[in-house]
C-alpha cells in the first residue's frame, strides 16, 4: 500500500480545521462515501483497519455497505489516518476523478454526488462547497424529478377528467332511459311480490293446519307406542322371571342328579374296594376247603380270640390312623384350628396353618386317601393368600358359620358307607360326626402320626 506523503496528515489536519460542514452530509452523497469505503476494504489489512471495523473485513462489499455503513461514514469523519488510507485506494482506483478534484477543476460531466463523496475522502481545498454544492444539485434534481411526476399525473387526472365528462354528456340520455325502464320492471316486480305473498300466507296458514293434524296424530301414534312399550317391558320382565325360574329348576334338578349320582359312585368304588380288599384277604384254595373247615375253632399253633383281642390297637396308637386310611375310597376331614392350637399353640395362626397342611401333604402322599382341612373363618383378620398344598382341600367357614358346623356338612354330604375320619378334640364335633357315621380320632393321635412323617 502506497503511504501518504509526509506532509499529507498534517494538511488533511490543517485542512479540516479550516473547513467543516456546518449540516449533517447528504444522504446521497453519504451513500456514495459507505460505498467509496466499502471497495476500499479489499485493499486494506485487518491491522490497518479502525477497531470496530474490523470484524467487518471478510464481508463482501454489499454486506459491509449494508450492515457496517454507519460506523464506515463514522470512521472516515473522525478518523483521519484512515481516511488518507482510504483516500490513498481512490486515487489508485479513479485517479482521473481524484486528479482533477485535487487541482481545484471537478469534472462537469461528471455525477455530483460522485464528486461529492470523492471531495468527502479526499479533502481537497474547497471539499465543503463540493458536498454542500452536491447536496443542493441532489435535492434540486430531486425536486425537479418530483415536479416533473407531478406535472405527468396531474396531465393524467386532467385526461381522465376530461373522457368522465364526456362520458357523462354521451352517457345521461341512456342512463334516463335505463332509469325508466328500471322503474317499470320494479313496479312489475311489486305486483308479482304482492301476489307471490298473498299466494304465501294462504300456504302459510295451510301449513299451520296440516301441522296441526299432524301434531294430533303424532300425539296418537306416541300415546300408542307408550302403551306398547309398558306391555312389551311387561312381557320381557315375565318371560325373563319364567326363564330364570325354568333355569333355576334345571339347575337344581341337574344339581340334586349330580350330587346323588356322585354319592352313588363314591359308595360303588367304596363298595367295590373294599369287596376287592376281601377278596385278596379272604382268597381261600378251592380245591382244599372243606365244610368242615368252616367251624370255628382254635387249632394247634393259632392265636385264640383271647391273642386276638390283645392285639387289639389304642385310641392314641398313631397306626390306628394308618388303618383307618387304608380302608377304601377313606376320606379325612381334619378341624385345622383345633389340631395347631393343641400341637402348637404358641406360634401365629399363619405359621400354624402353614405346619399343619405341610404335614397333611405328606401323609397324603403317603397313603393317598382324600384330605380335607377346616379352619374357622372367624379368625381371618383379611383374605387369606394361601396356595393350597397339592393333596390337600383346605376349607375356610363362611361368616355365620362355625368351622365345626362345616365339618358337620363334610361328614353329610358323604354317601352312607364310605370311611370318613374326623380329627377333633372337641367332644361335640366327636359325637356328632360319629352319629352321621364318620370315625372320629383325637388331634393327639393325628399329631403323633405327622411327628413320624415328619
Amino acid at each position: 500500500m502506497v503511504e501518504p506523503a509526509s506532509g499529507a496528515e498534517p494538511a488533511d489536519a490543517a485542512g479540516d480545521a479550516a473547513e467543516a460542514l456546518d449540516r449533517p452530509l447528504p444522504e446521497g452523497v453519504r451513500r456514495r462515501v459507505v460505498a467509496l469505503v466499502s471497495d476500499a476494504f479489499g485493499g486494506l489489512t485487518v491491522a490497518d483497519l479502525p477497531a470496530q471495523l474490523r470484524q467487518y473485513a471478510r464481508f463482501t462489499p454489499t454486506r459491509r455497505a449494508k450492515f457496517a455503513g454507519n460506523a464506515m461514514a463514522a470512521a472516515v469523519e473522525t478518523d483521519g489516518v484512515f481516511r488518507s488510507r482510504v483516500a490513498e485506494k481512490l486515487r489508485e482506483a479513479q485517479a482521473d476523478l481524484a486528479g482533477a478534484l485535487e487541482a481545484g477543476a471537478p469534472p462537469a460531466a461528471a455525477d455530483p454526488l460522485d464528486v461529492a463523496a470523492a471531495a468527502f475522502v479526499l479533502r481537497p481545498a474547497g471539499w465543503v462547497k463540493l458536498v454542500a454544492a452536491a447536496g443542493e444539485e441532489a435535492q434540486r434534481a430531486d425536486a425537479e424529478r418530483v415536479g416533473e411526476e407531478t406535472r405527468r399525473e396531474l396531465e393524467r387526472l386532467r385526461e381522465e377528467l376530461a373522457h368522465v365528462r364526456e362520458l357523462q354528456r354521451t352517457g345521461g340520455e341512456q342512463v334516463r332511459a335505463e332509469l325508466e325502464t328500471a322503474r317499470k320492471e320494479a313496479e312489475s316486480l311489486q305486483r308479482k311480490l304482492r301476489s307471490a305473498l298473498s299466494d304465501v300466507k294462504r300456504g302459510e296458514a295451510a301449513l299451520r293446519k296440516v301441522n296441526a293434524e299432524i301434531d294430533g296424530i303424532r300425539g296418537d301414534a306416541a300415546t300408542r307406542v307408550a302403551a306398547a312399550e309398558s306391555e312389551t317391558r311387561r312381557l320381557k320382565s315375565r318371560l325373563a322371571e319364567v326363564e330364570t325360574a325354568l333355569e333355576t329348576s334345571r339347575r337344581a334338578t341337574r344339581e340334586g342328579r349330580g350330587i346323588e349320582d356322585m354319592r352313588l359312585r363314591l359308595l360303588l368304588d367304596t363298595v367295590l374296594d373294599a369287596a376287592q380288599g376281601l377278596r385278596r384277604e379272604l382268597a381261600l384254595p378251592p380245591v382244599s376247603t372243606r365244610p368242615a373247615d368252616t367251624v370255628e375253632a382254635v387249632e394247634p399253633g393259632r392265636m385264640t380270640p383271647k391273642d386276638i383281642a390283645a392285639r387289639a390297637l389304642s385310641e392314641t396308637d398313631p397306626a390306628l390312623l394308618d388303618q383307618l386310611l387304608a380302608l377304601p375310597q377313606a376320606h379325612l376331614v381334619v378341624d385345622g384350628y383345633n389340631v395347631t392350637k393343641t400341637g402348637y399353640p404358641t406360634m401365629p395362626l399363619e405359621k400354624q396353618r402353614l405346619r399343619l397342611l405341610g404335614g397333611l401333604s405328606m401323609l397324603a402322599a403317603q397313603t393317598g386317601a382324600e384330605m380335607t382341612c377346616v379352619f374357622d373363618g372367624a379368625e381371618l383378620a383379611a383374605p387369606v393368600l394361601l396356595a393350597p398344598p397339592r393333596g390337600v382341600r383346605v376349607l375356610f367357614s363362611k361368616a355365620g358359620v362355625t368351622a365345626d358346623e362345616l365339618i358337620r356338612q363334610l361328614v353329610r354330604a358323604e354317601p352312607p358307607g364310605r370311611p370318613v375320619v374326623v380329627v377333633s378334640t372337641d367332644r361335640e364335633v366327636a359325637d356328632g360326626v360319629a352319629k352321621a357315621g364318620a370315625r372320629p380320632v383325637t388331634s393327639a393321635l393325628l399329631l403323633k402320626r405327622l411327628s413320624r412323617v415328619s
